[in-house]
């Protein structure tokens, strides 16, 4: 755990030790929590996202969730300060999530950060060393073939009207210098790389957001293989399934936070 977390684990745990004079809703308290981050997001935040925009943002983001308004307060506002770590804004257009759900061993709600498929596009292209990085999935009636090797090939043509059921994903990055690298993964591996790495695959975005989430694994793959470094790979390799392991299978969908996810914009290369 970091110094500022320390910092945030302290404010959180003096703000619950006091004397609650008058009784707060949880949307008022969650609000006092969000004002007391204020310094530290100030602090940990890229230089293109204000504090005040953050809090403006999650304070949204959980008000209108119910269910994030029952979660325990140290992993609701962990799950803020890692989405300032990395400059991300909750909910807004897939970049990051916090998904609520119930920790029977605890016998309370939590809420877990997960970084969305355009969130991770984002971090790749603020390396400064990516000029183009997309992914695309590849439907059955597509014309498509690649090859590894010396001399790498990979040929796309989608279909006009019924392309048929997905086969495969695959991402592409362009870097600066004029290089290329790509990956392909067929559906069935990108499903046992989920089986392997998610527990949450029954619900969530693995459910919910099948496409969004295999293009996302299929660029956390190329990305190992790009001469750029993303902080948060070792953190997401569990695709937030760290803290989920802990509770049962059973799961309410309700609780979900919904996911709105646009297929035809984020298949363009400009945005994701």
């Amino acid at each position: 755990m970091t110094e500022k977390q320390n910092d945030l684990k302290g404010q959180l745990q003096q703000t619950a030790s006091q004397g609650n004079q008058q009784p707060r809703t949880p949307k008022q308290q969650v609000g006092d929590y969000l004002q007391k981050m204020m310094p530290t997001m100030a602090q940990v935040l890229p230089q293109h996202v204000k504090a005040d925009r953050m809090q403006r943002i999650a304070l949204n983001v959980i008000r209108t969730n119910p269910k994030l308004l029952e979660c325990d307060m140290n992993s609701l506002m962990g799950g803020v300060l890692e989405a300032a770590k990395l400059g991300l804004e909750p909910g807004m257009m897939g970049q990051c999530y916090l998904i609520p759900f119930k920790n029977n061993k605890a016998g309370r709600m939590e809420s877990q950060f997960i970084i969305g498929y355009r969130g991770l596009i984002d971090l790749v292209r603020r390396s400064g060393q990516v000029s183009t990085i997309e992914a695309r999935e590849v439907h059955e009636n597509d014309e498509f073939d690649f090859s590894y090797g010396l001399n790498d090939t990979l040929h796309h043509k989608p279909k006009l009207g019924d392309r048929g059921a997905v086969i495969a994903y695959y991402a592409i990055a362009k870097m600066k210098d004029g290089g290329y690298n790509f990956m392909v993964m067929s559906k069935e591996e990108v499903e046992k790389h989920r089986d392997k790495h998610a527990k949450a695959k029954n619900f969530g975005p693995w459910k919910d957001e099948f496409d969004a989430m295999s293009k996302k694994t299929v660029l956390r793959q190329l990305i190992k293989y790009l001469p750029i470094s993303i902080e948060y790979l070792s953190h997401d390799e569990q695709d937030g399934s760290e803290a989920i392991k802990e509770a049962e299978t059973q799961y309410d969908e309700d609780s979900i936070i919904d996911m709105p996810y646009e297929e035809n914009q984020a298949d363009q290369g400009g945005e994701q």
